[in-house]
């Protein structure tokens, strides 16, 4: 009987059986499935994938050699399925190494199997049928999943990711054994990991009111946690402990339902490398998995080179592939972008997203102009691979569905009464600074040395930010004076924040001038915040920063934080400003809206009305709808950022030996473009083009900053243009 083979030979001079192949794909296709009536479709897909290689012309290719890809053969194992009408097999299939395809793309890719204009068709199949055992009766009594539209299309990009890492997973066992068993087997362990959790709560002050609510609220919160898998939202005031309430909440969930994994999504790098680092410390780091595009778990620059250590940090650095690990903590644009892509690598994935509990901090700020179709894209996860969402967020958006809004289905609150908490963790008494009537640097400064405490200002801009910090310099008030924006590389900025946390702690008299970034993931407490207008959702970050603690209500005083408006106000976009402008009519109308939780539901009501009926939205919906999988990766972009990273040589010693040190290498590592990261700036591509004689590419591909870097400010050419293109 003749032998029919997937793939070449691996480094044992062994060539891969296709029929081994094709059942282990199968078999693994079908352990990802979550659901009982979904693991007949996973096994067919796994069993058929490779169907295609039964032709005497890849038999061929595999013994005599050729161009890689000279004999497609993905379409016969998807024409094949189509034939039987199992079109998210086919689709699954026909995408499984170029990535899922266009409806009119997958029919001319199988048109010929399909219309048996295939000479060599009944050969191939017979030659399957044969090798397989297979019994092609099982195809024509096969039943789809009932399944709605937008349902079914996301039922297909699950098997398809099923299907793509199952199909990795065999090839890899095949041609590096070694690799393949060193991938981490964990589940999660929810019993020891809890232990840590109330060992972590119980290590934490109980005294003061604050700690009394935050205790209250977490035990609300985990009264809820044996409810069924489905959407939730945990709705709490800033510095309410929301991160280790939500895994408080999602653990027992986890147990409860039988879900396999958390995965925390975050916005900000910052906060990821901080919500990690907290993860990490309570609960050992072999148990969580950072992932994103900066930074992919691996062995760690530097690291003793202890073998077992390095197969730790290698098991890691292969999950990031699958996400087959118990806790990972990840980006917003990494899980989003990945789940509206046709991508195999990408996808792979996705499956794995499939029984877990997903917790989304800072919620608000998934952007508005693509809220409808990601929300969409979550109500399908949700009902279709037994995931659970929990929103988070000190600004909870409307994000449920109603007349005139497709959103969630149904979010059920963790917190019966939110508004209840607000009220009791009153810290700050808002102004309207000059009414909101529009003033000059000038007036904004007289306002802040009227008072004679440590100040932050937030601007919207960093040229705003640049120019007010600059018109500081001059007064001598201050024991000290600090800027914070994205010109600065992160760990010129690390070290900024750590120095003004070190003097609030010491009670000086400091001056902060920030841009937004400070409002997520860093955690100060001052007495006085000056904001200029901005959406609803960072004006209420904004006041985070201020008596977070409560620790002025022991005195009877409260934070003060005064809104205001700068003459000829600059904002980051267009969306940013019409959410500004939304905010400045609910203030003028009532600022006492700003003590109400019920404000943001009517806020965010209003904003997204502006965007519901937008082109790009519904382009992204349409192109669902229609299974055109190619359409909606390339029209979905979470984040419309044509950035590119300038290391910054002359930001200190440091900066410098590292270049140096990389000059020399050939090759960089994962490892090296990780150390680079802290002294890396995001520029635009304008930026770089003005400034190209200040800038230089290394051989290895990434591009040099040698002009001159501020101590205080950061980047530092024509500053007051900065603003324009340091993203």
């Amino acid at each position: 009987m003749r032998k029919f083979f997937a793939h070449s030979e691996n480094g044992n001079n062994e060539k891969h059986l296709l029929v081994k192949h094709l059942s282990h794909t199968a078999r693994l296709s079908e352990d990802f499935a979550c659901s009982e009536r979904f693991k007949p479709i996973f096994k067919i897909a796994g069993l058929l994938h490779d169907f295609g290689k039964y032709q005497p012309a890849f038999q061929d290719y595999l013994e005599n050699g050729g161009r890689r890809g000279s004999v497609p053969h993905a379409k016969w194992g998807a024409g094949y399925a189509r034939k039987f009408k199992m079109n998210d097999v086919s689709i699954a299939i026909d995408g499984h190494h170029k990535g899922l395809p266009n409806r009119a793309d997958w029919k001319n890719d199988t048109n010929q199997i399909v219309h048996d204009d295939e000479p060599d068709f009944d050969e191939v199949k017979n030659a399957f049928l044969v090798d397989t055992g297979f019994d092609e009766m099982s195809l024509a009594s096969f039943c789809a999943p009932a399944l709605s539209g937008f349902q079914h299309e996301l039922f297909t990009r699950y098997l398809f990711s099923a299907l793509t890492d199952s199909d990795w997973l065999s090839t890899e066992e095949h041609f590096d054994a070694e690799k393949s068993a060193m991938r981490p087997i964990r589940t999660l362990p929810v019993d020891a990991m809890l232990n840590r959790l109330e060992e972590e709560f119980a290590a934490k002050s109980k005294s003061g009111e604050i700690n009394y609510l935050r205790n209250q609220a977490r035990n609300q919160a985990i009264d809820k946690a044996l409810l069924t898998t489905g959407c939730y939202s945990l709705a709490l005031p800033t510095g309410m402990g929301k991160t280790l309430t939500s895994l408080a909440w999602a653990l027992r969930h986890a147990k409860q339902n039988q879900l396999k994994r958390i995965i925390i999504v975050l916005p900000y790098i910052s906060i990821i490398d901080q919500t990690a680092g907290e993860l990490k410390n309570i609960f050992g780091e072999e148990w969580i998995l950072e992932h994103h595009s900066s930074y992919s778990e691996g062995k760690k620059a530097g690291a003793d080179k202890n073998e077992d250590y390095s197969i730790e940090q290698k098991r890691k650095q292969l999950a990031c592939e699958n996400w087959d690990f118990p806790v990972i903590v990840t980006t917003t644009v990494q899980f989003f972008e990945s789940l509206f892509s046709n991508k195999p690598s990408k996808c792979r994935k996705i499956h794995n997203i499939a029984e877990s509990v997903v917790i989304f901090d800072e919620v608000q700020t998934i952007p508005k102009e693509i809220v409808l179709p990601t929300l969409c894209m979550l109500n399908d996860i949700q009902a279709v691979m037994r995931t659970s969402f929990l929103f988070c967020t000190a600004t909870q958006p409307a994000y449920e569905k109603r007349p005139g809004f497709d959103g969630i289905t149904a979010i059920t609150p963790l917190i019966e009464n939110p508004g209840v908490l607000y009220d009791k963790t009153k810290r700050v008494t808002y102004h309207l600074l000059d009414d909101l009537i529009p003033l000059s640097f000038t007036r904004l400064s007289e306002a802040i040395l009227g008072h004679e405490e440590a100040a932050l200002v937030i601007f919207n801009t960093k040229k705003d930010a640049l120019q007010f910090f600059t018109d500081m310099k001059s007064h001598s008030q201050w024991e000290a004076k600090y800027h914070l924006s994205t010109a600065m590389c992160p760990d010129h900025r690390r070290k900024t924040i750590s120095q003004i946390r070190a003097d609030l702690e010491a009670k000086k008299k400091i001056l902060v001038v920030s841009t937004q970034l400070i409002e997520a993931g860093v955690d100060f407490d001052f007495p006085l915040v000056f904001r200029a207008l901005a959406p609803l959702e960072a004006i209420i970050q904004a006041a985070g920063r201020c008596n977070r603690e409560g620790k002025m209500n022991d005195s009877g005083r409260l934070g003060n934080v005064y809104l205001f408006v700068l003459q000829d106000a600059r904002y980051p976009n267009k969306t940013y400003a019409a959410c500004a402008s939304f905010a400045e009519q609910l203030l003028k109308a009532d600022i006492e809206q700003l003590y109400s939780h019920n404000v943001f539901e009517k806020y965010y009501a209003s904003v997204f009305a502006l965007y519901i009926n937008q082109a790009r939205q519904q382009g992204i919906i349409n192109a669902r709808r229609d299974f055109n999988f190619e359409t909606v990766n390339d029209s979905y972009r979470y984040l419309d950022d044509s950035s590119e990273g300038l290391f910054i040589a002359s930001y200190n010693d440091e900066s410098w030996q590292l270049l140096n040190a990389l000059q020399d290498k050939k090759y960089l590592s994962r490892d090296d473009y990780r150390a680079m990261q802290p002294f890396t700036v995001q520029a635009y591509e304008n930026f770089i083009y003005q400034n190209r004689e200040d800038i230089k590419t290394s051989p290895h591909g990434f591009k040099i900053w040698y002009g001159n870097y501020d101590p205080a400010t950061g980047i530092s050419v024509a500053p007051m243009e900065v603003d324009k293109y340091v993203v």
